[in-house]
């Protein structure tokens, strides 16, 4: 099939007939009629043998065994100091313990359940506990001497909702944060909450969070290459748009990035069924879009990802990555059903491989694993959990080339150098980028000067945007505003709102705008990122008692428009600002959050 051209949109046929609506959101007409063939393939499920184990195929020198069987919906997998593996099975609800204390390479006997949670799905082990995740919630509990654990403590329990991909997954990086993935609600379409469809970074305690990185559809597996620090996610593509389109993509994953869906998909492919909202076209979202590195088969279904530490494989492994590919449902022949291997050399990704295949069988027609969970375990040998048949496979190496080498520890500066950018600096209306000979006043029907800022703006609440105002500027072609807590920590000042090329006629701002990119009211009314991540005013939400935060509501009157891109940062606007305000005022609020939320 003839890839898809740049500005088609699709009416997706199969082969059994016409699909129907690919995503249920509102779309406008733009005449595109572009007709494409998939195919819904799934290979039947077939007893794991000992015959059929036997015949999957790795390097050569590498076996693979079963180390735990009849484990039913065994997802993700998780290896504490000690060597104990903890498996997630969702389907259960549930977390399975399984040890190897003789250290033959198999359990020494069936899993003992040690937590049970709805939806139970991501792992992470820090500093002595297990971290739990399931759809909307984070737990935490302390592991114990015997791998059991103690009361589950629950750290968070507002993500968003899941919709299509509740399959939430969670690492700490080297910086001590916990990264977590949240998946789209859908195959695609305009999101409503901007942490689907991200990378959500978290503070231990569960008390902040921020969206580390955007336009992630499903990046279920991800991790931090060994030498550079850098994080890599390999993330879901596209249903639905013929059975070679899209890859699976993989990502060098930064702060503040976007990564193109659900429009862009790639290098500069265009999803053609996707309408961004605001009026912002494909092109423009391509220029906003953070391209692909790697691709990989399309439909392989990417799962759980890890570097491989080094200690029992060839040196030639140390560093490389490994990834689980649960396999395809909708692509014939069917993709996938696999682990694969990235090489990797100077810390960038040069190629991606099978490594273990043979769980399709029977010529692709059937298969005895979907691969989920990928892990090292104490030995230095792979453990993959299978969520068909519930198997945890064990690949180890039994060659005389095995290297005692480690890879060593991801450096943390580079995560906390991308957190910290922007911090410790002195508020907008201090920079030397707006000086300014004049003062404008702004006002707002929402509250009075340095008076307290109603619940309902705050992300306590309904987080709305106040109405505001300002004076109007002989000879302003536009007007800029910008919102900051100089009280917030660790990110000083913390960013609650940019919006710029406010036309010069529109002198306020009513209440409850819309969160986006930009806007159709007022028109064209560009937003930028805040700290937490997201386009649009993001309001108040300090500390549970700390003291009252300010919020400096700051307006600059610009003798020009700005030639910004949406989504932009603040230090990148107020470059832009430099040399044309002509003249700034403020409106200073305050907050303070002294009930804690239920959940």
């Amino acid at each position: 099939m003839k890839p898809l051209e740049r500005g088609a949109l699709c009416a997706v046929m199969l082969g059994l007939g016409a699909l129907g609506p690919v995503a249920a959101f509102a779309q406008q007409g733009d005449g595109t009629d572009v007709p494409i063939r998939t195919n819904v393939f799934k290979p039947a499920k077939v007893d794991a043998t000992e015959a059929r184990v036997r015949a999957l195929q790795a390097p050569p020198d590498f076996r693979v065994s079963v180390f735990a069987a009849g484990l039913k919906n065994a997802r993700i997998l998780a290896v504490a100091p000690d060597g104990t593996v903890y498996v997630s099975r969702r389907d259960q609800g549930d977390v399975v313990m399984l040890r190897d204390q003789d250290g033959d390479g198999r359990a020494d006997g069936p899993g003992v359940i040690v937590a049970n949670r709805a939806g139970a799905h991501g792992l992470a082990i820090h500093d002595g506990h297990l971290y739990l995740a399931t759809v909307k919630e984070v737990f935490k509990a302390p592991i114990r001497p015997d791998g059991l654990l103690g009361p589950l403590e629950m750290l968070l329990g507002d993500l968003p909702d899941s919709g299509q991909h509740p399959n939430r997954t969670m690492a700490f990086g080297p910086d001590g944060m916990l990264y977590l993935s949240v998946g789209s609600t859908c195959n695609a379409c305009n999101e409503s909450n901007p942490e689907n469809a991200a990378m959500l970074r978290i503070s231990p305690d569960g008390k902040s969070r921020t969206i580390f990185a955007s336009g992630l559809r499903n990046t279920i597996g991800f991790a931090w290459e060994p030498r550079t620090g850098a994080l890599w996610g390999m993330d879901h593509g596209i249903d639905f748009l013929g059975d070679d389109v899209q890859p699976e993509e993989l990502n060098r994953i930064e702060r503040g990035k976007q990564y193109g869906w659900p429009h862009i998909w790639g290098t500069d492919g265009v999803n053609p069924q996707s309408t961004p909202v605001g009026d912002i076209g494909k092109a423009q979202w391509l220029a906003l879009s953070t391209p692909m590195v790697l691709g990989y088969t399309a439909h392989a279904a990417p799962m759980q990802m890890l570097f491989y530490p080094g200690g029992a494989f060839p040196a030639e492994y140390t560093g490389d990555a490994f990834l689980a590919m649960r396999g395809s449902w909708n692509r014939n022949p069917a993709s996938g059903y696999e682990i694969v291997r990235i090489r990797f050399a100077d810390g960038q990704p040069q190629k991606i491989e099978p490594f273990v295949t043979g769980f399709l069988t029977d010529a692709g027609k059937t298969h005895i694993a979907r691969p989920v969970g990928l892990a090292v375990a104490r030995d230095g040998a792979l453990l993959m959990a299978d969520d068909a048949n519930g198997v945890v496979y064990r690949i180890a190496y039994e060659g005389r080339n095995a290297s005692t080498a480690a890879a060593g520890t991801p450096p943390a500066e580079p995560m906390r150098a991308q957190a910290m950018r922007g911090s410790g600096v002195p508020l907008a209306r201090d920079r030397e980028e707006t000086r300014a000979a004049a003062a404008l006043q702004v006002t707002s029907s929402s509250f009075a000067p340095l008076a307290a800022i109603p619940l309902r703006h705050s992300e306590y609440a309904d987080g709305v945007s106040p109405q505001l105002g300002w004076s109007p500027v002989v000879g302003a072609k536009s007007y800029v505003v910008i919102v900051e807590d100089p009280d917030a920590r660790p990110v000083t000042p913390f960013v609650h709102w940019l919006a710029w090329n406010i036309p010069a006629g529109v002198n306020q701002m009513p209440e409850g705008l819309q969160e986006q990119l930009r806007l159709t009211e007022p028109e064209g009314v560009v937003q930028g990122a805040t700290t937490r991540g997201s386009p649009g005013y993001y309001g108040p939400r300090p500390p549970v008692m700390d003291p009252p935060h300010r919020y400096h509501f700051q307006v600059f009157a610009l003798d020009t428009m700005l030639d910004v891109p949406p989504g932009a940062e603040r230090d990148q606007l107020l470059a832009a600002m430099r040399g044309r305000v002509l003249a700034k005022g403020e409106l200073v609020g305050t907050f303070q959050q002294q009930q804690r939320p239920l959940k």
